[in-house]
């Protein structure tokens, strides 16, 4: 059975750190992502890590602050998210797939499984 977990979350002042990561269990798959979703908004991609070559992807609004990587086994993904601003606040998702088209790998179709899910707090 495939289960994705995160871990992670919490609450952070402006400007601080957090680390979040989600194990995999049941499976290996070729990308892994995260996105969020904030109250009253539509679940948005965050960053996805694809392929044996582990290329990263970012949306624009968290490239130079946050950092996707995997473990070698690639079953564990982790995010390093720096300088948090309260526009970070949002629930964030894990999620996986065994099948990682490029056009893919931004979109929630994209990932057949996913995670319970981490609150992350930035107060303004």
């Amino acid at each position: 059975q495939v289960q994705l977990v995160e871990s992670g979350g919490g609450l952070v002042h402006a400007g601080g750190s957090l680390r979040l990561s989600c194990a995999a269990s049941g499976r290996t798959f070729s990308v892994m992502g995260w996105f969020r979703q904030a109250p009253g908004k539509e679940r948005e991609f965050v960053a996805a890590i694809r392929g044996s070559g582990d290329f990263t992807y970012y949306v624009d609004s968290v490239k130079g602050r946050f950092t996707i990587s995997r473990d070698n086994a690639k079953t564990t993904v982790y995010l390093q998210m720096n300088s948090l601003k309260p526009e970070d606040t949002a629930v964030y998702y894990c999620a996986a797939d065994t099948w990682a088209p490029l056009q893919n790998v931004r979109s929630v179709t994209g990932y057949d499984y996913w995670g319970q899910g981490t609150q992350v707090t930035v107060p303004s």
